[in-house]
């Protein structure tokens, strides 16, 4: 049997209060019980009847508790009742002297006592004294370990190593050598990989386009709506450790290499914050639907894009699209949805090249692969020159920004300094990577030969972020449709105006002599 001080008063009602200092402790340690198990043997021996357990999973240096404002409110209605509260240790209260203090006071107003298996709580001077004493010394233990916590973390980031809570598409797993390190949780990583590059190369020429296609995969994280939120997808893009990097301001560490893999490189990073600062191509709508595909790429011949709606009939609904100008001869005058769409994919089969056009096209980007994998010394070469030249200049603003007093000057110094930090982190990626194509020539080029294959099968896939980027890669511009006539001749993307060339021979080939003329 415990051994315990008692303390005597009438009350035989009673409460327990436990707490652990976070959400993590609940799940993996057994503090809350272990603290409600030994309140409970104390309630026995002095013969209280424990009416409630509040607990908490917060810090204790604040006194803005659930579990805690919930026992006070209880104990106010019930002030009449008189109750004892039950804590396991007075570290259990409060872990700031003054939380403690202001506690204490309201503990007496409401009536309420205070009693622990650890400590007797009296009001003579000496019992004053050591409760007060015993407080300090909780809350400079608190203290002393969010410095050490603090000191250990800016010591595992600057060796390189995330210590906070796991990005989207990373875990934790304990690797030898490394402790606890970041690596991959695929299908999660991959599916963003695929989104960042997309974004980078203007894929998805919109953050919304990038949003619907995270969207799409059940794997990606969403709300409790179901949806995939900005502002998440906003976080992505803007987050350097998706490149292999890390910075924290808070804890004063700049932009430094990470031990973790990367999923994207520097370089494709810098172009996600230069892409999310210009205006986009074809500006994203948030009524974009399936149901309308060509909306916002094909306009009127007065040059206003044509918007869609659905129209009731007598027995169900029809989809038009139309033009909303006001000046236009065909203002308001709609186009059956099937129709233009009908008229469109017959656009997109005359693109598809025949077999030995294909094959042409395919041994040039076959002859443009290997060219520039036999020329990556020279562009090694090149980027090493770059950066000397950019190391200079770092170092010529360096002596500058010690010989200003300027606060304007040092400001601007430090900020072109950064700039030049970063395109030291691109061209050192550059010239690691010279010669190392990341895969084949056919996994790199399989989606673009397909695409230029026949344009026609992503279109009638019915994914509407496909179709989004036929219409992108395809067209160089909006297509001109007009009422009973058609579309008009469109202005066809690079790739297929080359292959148009090859169709119809308008390209020849240089004669041996040179484009001189002959000279006597």
């Amino acid at each position: 049997m415990m051994e315990f001080e008692t303390q005597h008063h009438n009350f035989t009602n009673a409460v327990i209060y436990t707490r652990v200092s976070s959400k993590k402790q609940v799940k993996s340690g057994d503090g809350l019980r272990s603290q409600e198990t030994r309140c409970l043997s104390y309630a026995g021996y002095k013969g209280y009847a424990v009416v409630k357990t509040f607990s908490d999973d917060l810090s204790g240096s604040s006194a803005q508790r659930p579990g805690l404002n919930d026992m006070l409110k209880f104990l106010k209605k019930n002030r009449k009742d008189g109750y004892v509260i039950l804590i396991d240790d007075i570290s259990r209260i409060a872990r700031n002297i003054r939380t403690h203090l202001d506690l204490r006071d309201i503990i007496n107003e409401i009536g309420a006592v205070l009693e622990s298996p650890s400590i007797e709580f009296k009001n003579d001077p000496d019992s004053l004294f050591f409760e007060n004493m015993q407080a300090v010394n909780a809350d400079f233990f608190r203290r002393k370990n969010a410095q050490q916590t603090r000191n250990r973390r800016i010591a595992r980031l600057s060796n390189g190593y995330w210590c906070f809570q796991k990005p989207a598409g990373y875990k934790h797993e304990t690797v030898k050598g490394h402790g606890k390190l970041l690596v991959r949780d695929d299908p999660l990583a991959s599916i963003i990989q695929e989104g960042l590059e997309g974004f980078a190369s203007g894929r998805f020429q919109t953050q919304a386009e990038l949003t619907r296609f995270f969207q799409e995969f059940p794997e990606f994280p969403k709300d409790r709506y179901g949806n995939v939120r900005d502002q998440r997808v906003n976080e992505i893009i803007n987050r350097v450790i998706y490149a292999g990097y890390i910075e924290v301001p808070k804890y004063n560490i700049p932009l430094q290499k990470a031990k973790h893999e990367a999923l994207i490189s520097f370089e494709t990073f810098q172009k996600n914050q230069e892409r999310l600062k210009e205006n986009a191509k074809v500006p994203a709508r948030k009524n974009l639907k399936v149901d309308f595909p060509l909306r916002g790429a094909v306009v009127c011949k007065c040059g206003t894009p044509f918007t869609a709606c659905w129209s009731k009939g007598k027995n169900k609904k029809y989809p038009y699209y139309l033009c909303h100008n006001r000046d236009c001869d065909l203002h308001r005058k709609s186009v059956p949805r099937d129709q233009m769409q009908s008229e469109f994919e017959e656009l997109l089969k005359e693109l598809r090249p025949s077999a030995s056009m294909f094959n042409t096209m395919r041994a040039m980007f076959k002859d443009i692969w290997e060219y520039r994998l036999n020329n990556t010394k020279l562009l090694a070469k090149s980027a090493e020159k770059e950066l000397v030249n950019i190391e200079r200049k770092t170092e010529q603003l360096l002596d500058r920004l010690v010989e200003t007093n300027s606060m304007a000057a040092i400001s601007a110094y430090e900020g072109k300094i950064e700039k030049l930090e970063k395109e030291k982190i691109v061209l050192r990626e550059k010239i690691e990577n010279c010669g190392k194509p990341c895969h084949a020539f056919e996994e790199m080029f399989e989606h673009a030969l397909t695409f230029l294959s026949n344009p026609y099968k992503l279109w009638v896939s019915d994914n509407l972020t496909l179709r989004r980027l036929v219409l992108k890669l395809a067209f160089s511009d909006r297509l001109t449709y007009i009422k009973n006539q058609g579309f008009r001749t469109p202005d066809l993307a690079f790739p297929f105006k080359a292959l148009e060339g090859l169709k119809y021979g308008k390209n020849s080939m240089a004669r041996p002599r040179g484009f001189e003329p002959l000279t006597s």
